[in-house]
């Protein structure tokens, strides 16, 4: 038995999981890039970019005389809240997370339950579950999309808006209030079922951090499925991670489609999905995350 001296002088736990990501001094290599002090949200208080993300972020998908960002930020939190959220780390929180993706590993995978369980789900893009609930579940906390892949969400889920422009600013103020704008560089939803306190925005110096300091500058930016894993990352003390990678076959599809040799979206040469994965593998291997393989 411990006495009372030899308990004070264990070390304080960050998070009151078993194992908690967050947790410094065990992985190096983890630790030389995690910056917890950068959050995933944007809010009022930190929506100011500095020079240098905000040129590149504007080169991500490039805008001919994009509006001002100050004056759409500000438009922007009139719309929808602009408080911090999800900054209460500490010793008593277990905050578990499921980071969905949408390989079609999870056909067949009976995963539905146990994503189910968890605290926060997160999906990204289209994700049907509906048909699907007994691999998928059916339960979303966040969705994370980007104008484009934008679709009406249940009035529980929060919708994550991946920003890769200003416009992107202003689809998500039209879509919640006058609906005029329908085309960024391809057609758009013009409104969308959401409420406006359920819109949350991924912060582009976030997203920044997330291509520099785990990405290396591989690819043009990181697809939506590794910025959903950081974002989990961030926001989490527990993080599972289910349909990521090929199916047992090696076929890359998504879950939804009846052709298992659909794997076009890796071939876009905007992402470099084989750094992504490594980095992904890393994670899991060194303990910060676990990875469900599926099927």
């Amino acid at each position: 038995m411990l006495s009372g001296g030899a308990t004070e002088n264990l070390p304080k736990r960050v998070c009151a999981c078993k194992r908690c990501i967050s947790e410094p001094d065990i992985v190096p290599w983890f630790d030389e890039r995690f910056n917890q002090s950068i959050h995933p949200l944007m809010s009022k208080k930190n929506s100011i970019l500095s020079e240098d993300t905000y040129k590149w972020w504007q080169r991500l998908q490039s805008e001919n005389n994009p509006a001002n960002y100050t004056e759409v930020v500000q438009r922007l939190f009139e719309v929808i809240p602009g408080e911090e959220m999800y900054v209460d780390w500490g010793s008593s929180r277990c905050r578990t997370c499921a980071v969905v993706g949408n390989s079609g590993n999870l056909k067949g995978s009976n995963y539905g339950a146990q994503i189910d369980s968890h605290a926060f789900i997160i999906r990204m893009n289209h994700a049907p579950t509906f048909g699907y609930e007994k691999d998928v579940g059916s339960r979303t906390t966040h969705h994370l999309i980007y104008p484009e892949s934008a679709k009406n969400l249940p009035n529980s889920t929060m919708l994550v808006l991946i920003p890769f422009k200003t416009l992107d600013l202003q689809w998500i103020i039209s879509a919640l209030t006058t609906g005029t704008i329908k085309h960024t560089y391809m057609p758009v939803l013009s409104k969308i079922n959401v409420k406006n306190d359920k819109v949350l925005i991924y912060s582009p110096t976030f997203f920044k951090y997330v291509f520099e300091n785990w990405l290396e500058n591989h690819g043009r930016y990181p697809s939506t499925g590794f910025l959903s894993i950081m974002f989990a990352v961030h926001l989490c003390d527990e993080v599972n991670v289910f349909g990521f990678g090929a199916d047992e076959k090696g076929n890359w599809h998504h879950y939804w489609e009846n052709n298992p040799l659909a794997g076009a979206f890796r071939q876009s040469g905007v992402h470099d999905g084989d750094f992504e994965y490594n980095i992904t593998i890393l994670l899991s291997e060194t303990g910060k995350i676990n990875i469900f393989k599926g099927r």
